[in-house]
């Protein structure tokens, strides 16, 4: 929700406070995958129930990962590989994050929670996976109360502030209706894409 309400506010608002980083050219894949690296070790501490340390390697990791296309978009390196490794690495932070957690409330003896993560992962996921199989067919589809950003930043947030049970919640309650609405949106829009190709078949016929 806040990338596709606040796209272009927020390159333009990362230019302003962080112009150092228009300076010289730094490959944008290269900080994807430095983005990816951190949050790894971000999943390791939480894991190891260093919540603090691992919320702010989460933000850190997050912070690379917002950079990263506004940089290739400021100095024209913007590439479909490069779209690729940044959305495949999100996903493969996303995962390790979450198993992070379930791994900490595993040796922690909490079943429920272990449950609860794992619910989250597999929502999350599917986030993620619908709007990729979507724009195969609606270019642009992009609709949903919780993204990547919103998910990242409250997960943080519960790490640092030791509230990890109830941004758990939070995520795979958001994931859940952002699901259930990417469903919605998919099952109108490819209909009328249906509507529209019969009744071209039925004219030509």
């Amino acid at each position: 929700m806040i990338k596709s309400t606040f796209g272009d506010r927020v390159d333009g608002l990362i230019h302003r406070l962080l112009p150092f980083l228009f300076r010289m050219r730094v490959n944008p894949n290269l900080l994807t995958v430095l983005g990816a690296l951190i949050s790894l070790i971000a999943a390791g501490a939480l894991a190891f129930g260093w919540f603090v340390a691992g919320g702010v390697l989460v933000l850190a990791g997050g912070a690379f990962d917002l950079v990263d296309g506004v940089i290739a978009r400021h100095h024209g390196m913007a590439t479909r590989f490069g779209a690729f490794l940044d959305s495949t690495l999100d996903r493969l932070a996303d995962m390790a994050l979450l198993l992070g957690v379930a791994m900490y409330y595993v040796l922690a003896g909490e079943p429920g929670v272990v449950l609860l993560a794992g619910y989250t992962l597999v929502a999350t996921v599917l986030v993620s996976y619908a709007q990729a199989k979507a724009e195969l067919v609606v270019p642009g589809f992009r609709v949903g109360l919780m993204e990547r950003a919103e998910r990242v930043g409250i997960l943080a947030l519960g790490a640092l502030f030791e509230l990890m049970v109830p941004a758990l919640w939070i995520i795979a309650i958001g994931s859940t209706i952002t699901l259930i609405q990417r469903f919605a949106r998919a099952y109108r829009e490819m209909e009328q894409i249906d509507a529209v190709e019969r009744t071209g078949v039925g004219e030509h016929s």
